[in-house]
């Protein structure tokens, strides 16, 4: 079943500021769909259309087969969202805010377990006023899984945590999709949504670019994948031209690096080196990374890129 459906869907400020403009994709239920584009793509405004905080111009969204805008009502009962930009309230409680969602939800968890889950149970009853950035997210996201949702949307939920709260959103996300929930990750870090996402949608300057798994992206852009092989000294009398999906070789006193577009490649490649009469003393493999992936598909160079998501 289709967890998240959303059909041409546009939102325009005025006359030609397009904050979406004609955006189409489908998120299955039980996966962890990464949502990624840079700060000002328009992933925010297409959660705020899901969630019905805004009116698309054009265009549909669903959720859950439930129309977003016509039973938002339904919508919320079901999805749990971690949002950019929200607010706790200061004199409350870790245990008061997952009790205050409780009510919102109408269901009835145990305060403590949530907050274990997310790492901030020693927490439990201080003011979320002295909470640090990575507390309150921590906070916000168990606030987030109150009632188990079918759908947890997350508008980038790495903000303020650090590496071990980073690994532990990580674990939470899977653990979601592998017991049959659905989630829907938003972000501009790159890593995060190579990490922990099945499936990837980019989206740059309101427009979506592309919808595909990581390998999917990696075979569609053909960047294929760094072999460095160490050697004991040059090779003699490479000859690598008529291996099929090898690429841009260059040669270093100690090692010979090519670029596979193939798979099979990169036995043959390691084959050659050795036949040139190398004694091979490492092999090292390098996946082109979403970074580079992201840069591709938007015609960017990895330096802006990189630039616009450290941002």
């Amino acid at each position: 079943m289709t967890a998240i459906d959303v059909q041409n869907l546009t939102k325009r400020y005025g006359d030609d500021v397009y904050a979406v403009d004609d955006v189409s994709f489908q998120v299955r239920e039980g996966e962890v769909f990464g949502f990624l584009g840079p700060n000002g793509a328009g992933k925010s405004t297409t959660i705020d259309v899901l969630m019905d905080y805004v009116r698309p111009t054009a265009g549909s969204a669903s959720v859950l087969g439930y129309d977003a805008q016509d039973s938002a009502s339904e919508v919320h009962d079901r999805v749990g969202i971690l949002p950019d930009g929200y607010s706790l309230y200061d004199r409350l409680t870790g245990r008061e805010h997952v009790e205050f969602a409780n009510d919102l939800k109408g269901a009835d968890d145990d305060p403590e377990a949530l907050l274990d889950r997310v790492g901030i149970l020693d927490a439990a009853d201080r003011t979320a006023g002295g909470y640090s950035k990575g507390m309150t997210q921590r906070l916000a996201l168990a606030m987030a899984l109150v009632g188990d949702p079918d759908v947890l949307v997350l508008d980038e939920p790495s903000s303020g945590l650090d590496p071990e709260g980073i690994r532990d959103l990580r674990a939470i996300a899977r653990d979601h999709a592998a017991d049959g929930g659905t989630v829907f990750f938003s972000s501009h870090v790159l890593s995060q949504v190579e990490a922990v996402c099945d499936r990837v949608a980019i989206l740059d300057d309101g427009r979506l670019v592309t919808v595909d798994t990581i390998d999917g992206l990696r075979d569609a852009v053909g960047t294929g994948a760094t072999v460095t092989v160490t050697v004991d000294h040059p090779p003699r009398d490479l000859t690598v031209d008529d291996v099929p999906g090898l690429v841009d070789v260059t040669v270093t006193d100690d090692a010979v690096v090519g670029t596979c577009v193939e798979p099979t490649a990169k036995l043959a490649f390691v084959d050659r080196v050795r036949d040139a009469g190398c004694t091979v003393l490492d092999i090292g493999i390098d996946d082109p990374s979403l970074e580079e992936l992201f840069a591709a598909y938007t015609h960017r160079d990895v330096g802006e890129t990189r630039r616009e998501v450290e941002a």
